[in-house]
Protein backbone atom coordinates (compact mmCIF):
# COMPACT_ATOMS: atom_id res chain seq x y z
CA UNK A 1 0.00 0.00 0.00
CA UNK A 2 1.14 3.84 -0.60
CA UNK A 3 1.59 5.91 1.72
CA UNK A 4 1.30 9.84 1.35
CA UNK A 5 4.78 10.39 2.63
CA UNK A 6 5.67 7.80 -0.51
CA UNK A 7 3.73 9.62 -3.26
CA UNK A 8 4.40 13.23 -2.43
CA UNK A 9 8.06 12.13 -2.45
CA UNK A 10 8.15 10.52 -5.13
CA UNK A 11 6.68 13.61 -6.78
CA UNK A 12 9.13 15.62 -5.44
CA UNK A 13 11.87 13.48 -6.83
CA UNK A 14 10.18 13.50 -10.17
CA UNK A 15 10.68 17.38 -10.46
CA UNK A 16 14.16 17.39 -9.33
CA UNK A 17 15.11 14.48 -12.01
CA UNK A 18 13.24 17.67 -14.22
CA UNK A 19 15.92 20.41 -13.01
CA UNK A 20 12.48 22.35 -11.23
CA UNK A 21 11.10 22.84 -7.95
CA UNK A 22 7.87 21.26 -7.39
CA UNK A 23 6.28 24.96 -8.14
CA UNK A 24 8.11 24.82 -11.29
CA UNK A 25 6.98 21.41 -12.41
CA UNK A 26 3.17 22.33 -11.47
CA UNK A 27 3.40 25.52 -13.68
CA UNK A 28 5.58 23.21 -16.92
CA UNK A 29 2.01 20.68 -16.43
CA UNK A 30 -0.53 23.78 -16.59
CA UNK A 31 -1.38 23.19 -13.37
CA UNK A 32 -1.66 26.07 -10.70
CA UNK A 33 1.64 27.26 -9.58
CA UNK A 34 0.90 25.60 -6.08
CA UNK A 35 -0.75 22.54 -6.62
CA UNK A 36 2.32 20.43 -5.46
CA UNK A 37 3.57 22.94 -2.82
CA UNK A 38 4.28 21.25 0.76
CA UNK A 39 1.26 23.69 1.91
CA UNK A 40 -1.06 21.98 0.23
CA UNK A 41 -0.42 18.39 1.25
CA UNK A 42 -1.86 18.87 4.66
CA UNK A 43 -5.41 20.46 5.24
CA UNK A 44 -5.66 22.96 8.22
CA UNK A 45 -7.57 20.38 10.45
CA UNK A 46 -4.58 17.93 9.82
CA UNK A 47 -6.12 15.69 7.43
CA UNK A 48 -3.72 14.56 4.71
CA UNK A 49 -4.05 16.26 1.07
CA UNK A 50 -3.26 13.57 -1.78
CA UNK A 51 -2.30 14.23 -5.50
CA UNK A 52 -5.23 14.15 -8.26
CA UNK A 53 -4.70 10.89 -10.71
CA UNK A 54 -5.01 14.14 -12.99
CA UNK A 55 -2.83 16.29 -11.72
CA UNK A 56 -0.21 13.42 -11.52
CA UNK A 57 -0.72 12.05 -15.68
CA UNK A 58 -0.20 16.11 -16.14
CA UNK A 59 3.39 16.09 -14.11
CA UNK A 60 4.43 12.96 -15.59
CA UNK A 61 3.83 14.12 -19.30
CA UNK A 62 5.63 16.92 -18.46
CA UNK A 63 8.70 16.01 -16.87
CA UNK A 64 8.46 13.02 -19.82
CA UNK A 65 8.23 10.16 -17.45
CA UNK A 66 6.05 7.06 -17.63
CA UNK A 67 3.86 6.15 -14.58
CA UNK A 68 6.45 2.68 -13.85
CA UNK A 69 9.55 5.15 -13.82
CA UNK A 70 7.59 7.12 -11.15
CA UNK A 71 6.16 3.99 -9.34
CA UNK A 72 10.33 3.12 -9.53
CA UNK A 73 11.16 6.75 -7.18
CA UNK A 74 7.96 4.69 -5.17
CA UNK A 75 10.07 1.62 -4.91
CA UNK A 76 13.65 2.78 -5.03
CA UNK A 77 12.83 5.43 -1.52
CA UNK A 78 14.03 7.63 -3.71
CA UNK A 79 14.25 11.22 -1.61
CA UNK A 80 15.73 14.38 -2.31
CA UNK A 81 18.43 13.80 -0.18
CA UNK A 82 19.21 10.99 -2.44
CA UNK A 83 18.98 11.37 -5.81
CA UNK A 84 22.66 11.81 -7.91
CA UNK A 85 23.87 12.16 -4.31
CA UNK A 86 22.62 16.00 -3.99
CA UNK A 87 20.88 17.12 -1.00
CA UNK A 88 17.54 19.20 -1.51
CA UNK A 89 18.79 21.59 -3.50
CA UNK A 90 15.76 23.83 -2.05
CA UNK A 91 17.92 23.75 1.27
CA UNK A 92 21.15 25.26 -0.17
CA UNK A 93 22.55 27.92 2.09
CA UNK A 94 26.15 30.31 2.32
CA UNK A 95 25.27 30.99 -1.34
CA UNK A 96 26.00 29.74 -4.73
CA UNK A 97 27.85 31.77 -7.31
CA UNK A 98 25.75 33.02 -10.02
CA UNK A 99 25.84 35.13 -12.96
CA UNK A 100 23.68 36.14 -16.05
CA UNK A 101 22.88 33.24 -18.73
CA UNK A 102 24.25 35.80 -21.47
CA UNK A 103 27.03 37.13 -19.07
CA UNK A 104 28.56 33.64 -19.25
CA UNK A 105 29.15 33.33 -23.03
CA UNK A 106 31.63 36.71 -22.83
CA UNK A 107 34.79 34.40 -20.98
CA UNK A 108 36.51 34.57 -18.25
CA UNK A 109 34.03 32.40 -15.84
CA UNK A 110 34.52 29.07 -16.63
CA UNK A 111 37.36 26.60 -17.11
CA UNK A 112 37.78 24.53 -20.01
CA UNK A 113 35.29 21.40 -18.52
CA UNK A 114 33.09 24.06 -17.53
CA UNK A 115 33.77 24.62 -13.63
CA UNK A 116 33.35 28.33 -12.38
CA UNK A 117 36.33 30.45 -12.01
CA UNK A 118 37.51 33.68 -11.21
CA UNK A 119 36.47 36.27 -8.89
CA UNK A 120 33.46 38.15 -10.86
CA UNK A 121 30.80 35.46 -9.72
CA UNK A 122 28.07 37.07 -7.49
CA UNK A 123 26.76 34.94 -4.81
CA UNK A 124 22.77 34.17 -4.51
CA UNK A 125 21.27 32.51 -1.00
CA UNK A 126 19.13 29.64 -1.48
CA UNK A 127 17.16 28.90 1.53
CA UNK A 128 18.44 26.64 4.42
CA UNK A 129 21.50 24.82 5.58
CA UNK A 130 24.24 23.90 3.33
CA UNK A 131 25.15 22.29 -0.27
CA UNK A 132 24.79 18.87 -0.72
CA UNK A 133 27.64 16.67 -0.90
CA UNK A 134 27.14 16.08 -4.52
CA UNK A 135 29.37 19.27 -5.85
CA UNK A 136 31.01 21.82 -4.15
CA UNK A 137 31.54 23.65 -8.04
CA UNK A 138 27.50 23.53 -8.28
CA UNK A 139 26.96 27.10 -9.89
CA UNK A 140 23.71 29.53 -10.73
CA UNK A 141 22.84 31.08 -14.09
CA UNK A 142 19.79 33.10 -14.34
CA UNK A 143 17.85 32.53 -17.80
CA UNK A 144 17.15 35.19 -20.19
CA UNK A 145 15.16 34.90 -23.26
CA UNK A 146 12.67 32.71 -23.77
CA UNK A 147 13.36 29.59 -25.68
CA UNK A 148 12.81 27.15 -22.87
CA UNK A 149 9.53 28.62 -21.95
CA UNK A 150 7.67 27.96 -20.31
CA UNK A 151 9.54 25.74 -17.93
CA UNK A 152 12.19 28.60 -17.61
CA UNK A 153 11.01 32.32 -18.16
CA UNK A 154 13.43 35.27 -17.73
CA UNK A 155 14.68 35.57 -14.42
CA UNK A 156 14.15 32.45 -13.07
CA UNK A 157 17.78 30.73 -11.73
CA UNK A 158 18.64 27.35 -12.64
CA UNK A 159 21.39 25.34 -10.34
CA UNK A 160 23.84 23.14 -12.41
CA UNK A 161 26.30 20.86 -11.65
CA UNK A 162 29.04 20.37 -13.76
CA UNK A 163 29.91 16.81 -12.07
CA UNK A 164 26.67 15.26 -12.43
CA UNK A 165 26.41 12.70 -15.43
CA UNK A 166 24.65 14.15 -18.50
CA UNK A 167 21.97 11.66 -19.91
CA UNK A 168 19.50 12.08 -23.25
CA UNK A 169 16.66 13.58 -22.17
CA UNK A 170 18.21 16.14 -19.48
CA UNK A 171 17.57 19.92 -19.33
CA UNK A 172 22.19 21.02 -19.61
CA UNK A 173 23.75 24.11 -19.76
CA UNK A 174 25.79 23.78 -22.92
CA UNK A 175 29.24 25.82 -24.19
CA UNK A 176 30.24 25.83 -27.61
CA UNK A 177 33.60 26.62 -28.92
CA UNK A 178 32.31 29.57 -30.29
CA UNK A 179 31.64 31.24 -26.45
CA UNK A 180 27.92 30.47 -26.56
CA UNK A 181 26.19 29.62 -23.54
CA UNK A 182 22.74 28.60 -23.78
CA UNK A 183 20.13 26.41 -21.89
CA UNK A 184 18.71 23.14 -23.50
CA UNK A 185 17.67 19.54 -23.07
CA UNK A 186 19.95 17.22 -24.41
CA UNK A 187 17.50 15.52 -27.00
CA UNK A 188 20.41 13.28 -28.57
CA UNK A 189 24.17 12.18 -27.96
CA UNK A 190 26.44 10.44 -30.06
CA UNK A 191 29.69 9.92 -31.45
CA UNK A 192 28.68 11.58 -34.61
CA UNK A 193 26.64 14.71 -32.84
CA UNK A 194 24.61 16.59 -30.47
CA UNK A 195 21.21 17.97 -30.52
CA UNK A 196 19.97 20.62 -28.74
CA UNK A 197 16.54 21.28 -28.16
CA UNK A 198 14.51 24.15 -26.60
CA UNK A 199 11.36 23.59 -24.46
CA UNK A 200 9.34 26.49 -26.67
CA UNK A 201 8.46 25.19 -29.76
CA UNK A 202 8.86 28.06 -31.60
CA UNK A 203 12.48 27.29 -31.72
CA UNK A 204 14.33 25.01 -33.60
CA UNK A 205 16.37 22.10 -32.77
CA UNK A 206 20.72 22.60 -32.66
CA UNK A 207 22.76 20.25 -33.73
CA UNK A 208 26.29 20.25 -33.26
CA UNK A 209 29.21 18.16 -33.89
CA UNK A 210 30.82 17.44 -30.31
CA UNK A 211 33.83 18.64 -31.43
CA UNK A 212 32.08 22.37 -31.14
CA UNK A 213 30.99 21.69 -27.78
CA UNK A 214 33.30 22.29 -25.18
CA UNK A 215 30.91 21.17 -22.69
CA UNK A 216 27.77 20.38 -20.96
CA UNK A 217 26.65 20.40 -17.39
CA UNK A 218 23.38 18.90 -16.14
CA UNK A 219 20.32 21.01 -14.46
CA UNK A 220 19.62 19.76 -11.22
CA UNK A 221 17.36 22.51 -9.38
CA UNK A 222 15.09 25.93 -10.54
CA UNK A 223 14.07 28.49 -8.43
CA UNK A 224 11.11 30.14 -10.20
Amino acid sequence: MLTHREIWQAIDTLALRSGLSASGLARAAGLDPTTFNRSKRMASNGKQRWPSTESLSKALEAAGTSMEEFVGFIRDGGTLEDVDGFANPGSFGGGIPVIGLAQAGTGGFFGDAGFPVGGAWERVDLPGASPGAGDENMYALEISGDSMAPVYRKGDIIVVSPAAAVRVGDRVVAKTLDGEVMAKELRAQNAKRIVLASLNPSFEDLEFKPSQIQWLARIVWARQ
